[in-house]
């Protein structure tokens, strides 16, 4: 299939493809999953897309995720929707980390997570194919991000969220403009409330890879991370893994890229990282299984990685694998540490799922899975600034004398 030509924009989908069976689907009507139940993908003519974009041309445009539109699915420009979705930058954490160790700070982004990423290029395309009305489960920031963009589009949304969600995404839902709703249970049992009503015909799914083009947009962090560090990869990437859409989507934009002759074949280690009180990627990779089954009583304070089941499981054991990495889990205390750690001694605010991340490259040194003189990129996913902090109480009294000295 040859670009489209009759948009206003050249755009070179293909098709959509079943992530298990190969099966070919319509690129321009609305799916959820495959008839097998698993997510789809976006397939383009990269032929084509080599032959309209260079490197050079790429790099001479805005350095925002609307950059790599000819590998992204929108087809027409006024179906874009953008908050101002920047590429983050590559932040060093020698303290903390080590001086070969960079954090990709996603908490620069709309909504303030990298939710931003998949969400604003889900509801670009929901807004292209007439979706009016979505719904969708959360533990707080995905919520957030579709909130945001399908507000500014004018499509109706309501959220379903585990109950102890941070009251800080809840109320940022709400303000931005979706029905939001605390549920008695986890992540899981929120999505199975929207499955329910989306087979009643009450709103369109949104759930984590249920719809083809939240990996769409996930996938620019692989592509920004190959262009940041000019056209290489790095040795391992450390990723808080949940339903792991964005895993998932770099291991897809390094097909991509290398398939387009901007990459060579060499990928990195693939980390995907879990909180010891939720691993049921990790649970499967290290039985050897293709599927992961469900984590009961799952409990961490990472929420965002709070994930049960992931409908994805298999793609995301499969890049792990493939890449020569390992899924880890962590647990709380460390997870606590590492997140104390980076603030205090690099002046970075992690959020739990990035302090996860910190804590796995950590464990990975010390079992010898990474060397100290390996170039890492950790994944943040969002701000710090959403999550309880400890307490600062300290206080004077301007009426009283001051002991300096004490200070």
């Amino acid at each position: 299939m040859n670009a489209n030509l009759t948009a206003d924009r050249q755009t070179f989908v293909t098709h959509l493809e079943c992530s298990m069976t190969g099966e070919r689907y319509d690129a321009d009507t609305l799916h959820n999953l495959s008839r097998v139940g698993r997510p789809l993908l976006v397939r383009y003519d990269l032929a084509a897309v080599g032959a309209a974009l260079s490197r050079d041309a790429l790099a001479a445009r805005p350095t925002d995720l609307w950059r790599w539109r000819e590998l992204l699915p929108v087809r027409e420009t006024r179906n874009v929707v953008s908050l101002g979705e920047i590429e983050t930058p590559l932040v060093p954490i020698p303290k903390a980390g080590g001086s070969n160790v960079w954090v990709k700070d996603e908490a620069r982004l709309p909504t303030g997570s990298f939710k931003a990423r998949g969400l604003v290029m889900a509801v670009a395309m929901a807004k292209e194919l007439g979706v009016t009305r979505i719904a969708m489960p959360t533990n707080g920031n995905a919520g957030a991000a579709l909130a945001a963009y399908a507000s500014r589009c004018g499509i109706e949304t309501i959220v379903f969220c585990p109950e102890d969600t941070p009251e800080v995404n809840v109320r940022e839902i709400a303000m931005q403009g979706a029905r939001v709703w605390r549920v008695n249970g986890l992540i899981d049992d929120c999505g199975a409330i929207v499955g329910k009503g989306a087979a009643e015909g009450r709103w369109f799914d949104f759930s984590t890879l249920k719809e083809p083009y939240r990996i769409e947009g996930k996938k620019t962090m692989g592509l920004e991370l190959a262009a940041q560090l000019g056209w290489r990869l790095p040795k391992a990437i450390f990723y808080p893994t949940g339903g792991g859409t964005g895993l998932i989507g770099m291991w897809k934009a390094f097909d991509e890229l290398e398939r387009l002759g901007w990459i060579g074949s060499e990928r990195p280690r693939m980390y995907a990282v879990q909180a010891s009180g939720c691993a049921p990627i990790v649970r499967a990779f290290e039985a050897g299984e293709e599927h992961a089954e469900r984590w009961e009583d799952a409990d961490t304070i990472a929420m965002g990685i709070r994930v049960p089941r992931a409908v994805g499981d298999f793609l995301i054991l499969r890049a792990v694998r493939e890449s020569g990495g390992k899924a880890l889990a962590v647990g709380d205390p460390a997870i606590l540490q590492a997140v104390d750690d980076t603030a205090r001694k690099d002046g970075l605010l992690l959020c739990p799922e990035g302090g996860a991340t910190l804590a796995a490259y950590r464990q990975a040194l010390r079992d010898g899975e990474v060397d100290e003189d390996e170039e890492v990129v950790l994944f943040n996913c969002a701000t710090g600034l959403k999550y309880p902090m400890p307490p600062a109480d300290a206080a004077l009294d301007r009426h009283q004398p001051i002991d300096f000295d004490a200070l």
